[in-house]
């Protein structure tokens, strides 16, 4: 049985909230991430790497879902937009940018393409300078 599409997001936002493992029932090994994080390997392993380094420079963290657009077709097969948030504490370094304890809430945006029942591919973009803001630091580069 293919799982719904609110359960395949709910247990991949889950995952990018400090819990990887969840992502072995959900995402390809082969996961096509885009644009791949800074030092990210491609794959489903890559992701791995990211949430921890995430999990080290943020306490907290979670993603909220504000609205799902479902393109999938009767066989489950399509591609599907986020549109959410990310919030937590930053609380270890990021971007070279020190702990500075403060709490964030910056936008995202996903287009997920499902392959039965798991996602094959993820674009998205997130509103990193809005973070940066609210760190009150800058971007050097």
């Amino acid at each position: 049985m293919t799982r719904s599409i609110e359960d395949l997001l709910a247990t991949f936002y889950e995952a990018f909230s400090g819990k990887p493992e969840l992502l072995d029932d959900i995402v390809v090994d082969d996961w096509d991430d885009i644009p791949l994080g800074p030092g990210q390997a491609p794959g489903r392993a890559g992701a791995v790497g990211l949430i921890e380094e995430v999990g080290k420079a943020f306490s907290g963290v979670r993603i909220v879902v504000h609205q799902v657009v479902d393109g999938c077709g009767s066989d489950g097969n399509g591609f599907v937009g986020v549109r959410g948030e990310m919030r937590g504490v930053h609380a270890g370094e990021f971007f070279g940018i020190p702990a500075t304890g403060r709490e964030f809430q910056f936008r995202i945006h996903e287009f997920h393409e499902v392959v039965g029942g798991h996602i094959v591919r993820t674009w998205h973009l997130e509103d990193w300078l809005d973070w940066f803001r609210q760190v009150d630091a800058s971007p050097t580069h």
